[in-house]
């Protein structure tokens, strides 16, 4: 691995140019894709972190302009403790010493190419699994794609479990944020997905009513001191 002193220097690269570029279905799509991991999801593993970032570059070299995928999810990484120096802003491959496992798309118009130019990048990358989300079906394909990297070619997913991250991908119907939508979300084994912080508080306080109202039927005051 490459020892810290002979890390490429990234003063003159290009890490991040303030140019707002999303759109609001977009930028709501990412968080509900990143938020949940973090307020609910207990990791791949006893003791084993992760980071999942949205529109982030993911640089392999210095030599070649950064990719920048709608969300990613990478294992057994952690932040800098310094994050603010540029040389720990942007996910640098050669510091994290790994590509992510997950990097996702999430289709607006066909300018991306996100099915042909980037889908070989990510497979010359390594990246273990690539997913497409085309809610508006620019692509003419399916709303949902996911490939797993099989050797050297990805090999399309039909069952949307990614067990390298012992996560899944599911299309969720739903309102989020006061939008009602078709959403891409994580899942667990079992298809449930993995909530946000609002609906755990939400799931915390039904429960709590309900127990409340078992109380008062069996006589009991659940605000008595």
């Amino acid at each position: 691995m490459t020892q810290p002193s002979e890390y490429p220097v990234v003063d003159r690269l290009i890490t991040e140019d303030d140019t707002p570029v999303d759109h609001l279905p977009s930028e709501k799509q990412q968080r509900l894709l990143t938020e949940p991991l973090y307020s609910s999801w207990v990791g791949p593993g006893l003791d084993r972190t992760f980071l999942v970032a949205a529109n982030m570059g993911i640089f392999t070299s210095t030599n070649e302009p950064p990719i920048i995928p709608a969300v990613f999810l990478s294992l057994d990484v952690q932040l800098a403790e310094h994050w603010w120096e540029r040389k720990h802003r942007s996910y640098f491959v050669w510091e994290f010493g790994k590509v992510p496992e997950v990097v996702i798309e999430i289709v607006s118009n066909t300018e991306g190419n996100e099915d042909i130019k980037k889908k070989a990048r990510y497979r010359r990358m390594r990246i273990p699994y690539y997913v497409i989300f085309d809610p508006t079906r620019q692509l003419r394909g399916p709303v949902l794609q996911m490939w797993e990297l099989q050797g050297l070619q990805y090999v399309t997913l039909t069952d949307y479990w990614l067990a390298e991250v012992q996560l899944g991908l599911t299309l969720w119907e739903g309102s989020f944020e006061g939008r009602e939508e078709v959403w891409l979300r994580w899942c667990d084994e079992h298809g449930t997905v993995i909530p946000t912080g609002a609906e755990r508080a939400n799931q915390a306080q039904q429960r709590a009513q309900r127990l409340a109202e078992r109380l008062r039927a069996l006589g009991i005051d659940p605000e008595a001191d």
